[in-house]
């Protein structure tokens, strides 16, 4: 037992635990969460949290939790807040951690996704770490699954149930006002070229979950996308242009992605004659990958919008 006694209690459905040793003078409360490795024990309202994945920064802030560092460069719009290093230490980037300030901070707990993954078995030398990470093939049911975590832990499971409602919500209003629109095609552009995405990509949230139609063309998956022309865009002739700008995202030249459709071929489909080329919030597809509270919820209205149309 390592001189530790575990006392489990459930309250509403979730597993509490206490973890005692011996001689200790307070107890750690830790509860049971599912996170990206199965059921794992965490801290209850750790004071001390690190976190290595914007869309965890989002749940949390959307919570009204607390964090002591960050990552604070590439932070999207929605998480300005956290770029103030007077508030929130700076602990590397993403991919790579600053191992020093870490332990420096001696955190409680540390939160990890999709882009700090191969950090994960580092970063256990110096607490627990949540990872949230969230494949393709379940992206939504993933999101969930975080918001539920993150709201364990920090104490407010009724606050996590709650935007999930909200966000069932906006996504069934999404699937009715695009059941009838045609097909629908993604493309993302990146300095002056496009890939195009369709169901089973990093994207497939836009097709499996909110219920927009994909163009009948099959589009190989991989990591980048397809590589298309104008050419392709004609040719399929999609209902609705979907852009994503990682020129954009990435802090680069804002109108890339319109100085680069605008041309002959693309004003011949179908989505450029009718209005219904929508460019799309970069930073939530791209940098948060839909992966949050607010991300969801503002891409949701703009595609709400957009298909009303």
């Amino acid at each position: 037992m390592n001189g530790l006694w575990n006392r489990r209690q459930t309250v509403g459905g979730l597993v509490l635990a206490l973890t005692l040793p011996f001689a200790a003078a307070h107890a750690v409360e830790t509860i049971q969460v599912q996170d990206n490795t199965g059921a794992v024990q965490m801290p209850v309202k750790p004071k001390t949290v690190l976190v290595y994945d914007f869309g965890a920064l989002d749940i949390i802030q959307t919570l009204g939790g607390n964090v002591a560092g960050n990552p604070t460069q590439a932070l999207p719009p929605s998480l300005q807040q956290f770029a103030d290093t007077t508030k929130y230490a700076n602990i590397g980037t993403l991919f790579e951690p600053d191992y020093e300030k870490v332990k420096a901070l001696k955190p409680d707990l540390i939160i990890a996704g999709n882009r700090s993954l191969p950090k994960v078995e580092e970063l256990k030398k110096f607490a627990p770490v949540l990872d949230i990470t969230i494949d393709n093939q379940n992206q939504m049911a993933h999101v969930y699954r975080n918001i539920r975590a993150i709201a364990a832990v920090y104490g407010v499971p009724e606050k996590g149930e709650q935007e999930i409602k909200t966000i069932e919500a906006a996504i069934a209003d999404v699937k009715a006002k695009a059941a009838n629109k045609g097909g629908a095609l993604l493309v993302m552009t990146n300095g002056g070229k496009l890939s195009a995405y369709g169901p089973g990509s990093r994207f497939d949230m836009l097709y499996s979950v909110f219920g927009v139609n994909p163009i009948k063309d099959k589009i190989e998956v991989s990591k980048h996308g397809q590589a298309v022309s104008f050419e392709y865009l004609l040719k399929t002739n999609p209902d609705y242009l979907l852009v994503l700008d990682r020129d954009a995202a990435i802090g680069n030249d804002g109108q890339a992605a319109k100085k680069l459709l605008d041309n002959k071929l693309v004003h011949a489909t179908k989505a450029w004659r009718n209005q219904h080329v929508v460019y799309l919030n970069s930073a939530n597809w791209y940098t948060m990958s839909n992966s949050s509270p607010t991300a969801l919820k503002e891409n949701l209205k703009q595609l709400a919008d957009a298909f009303s149309k």
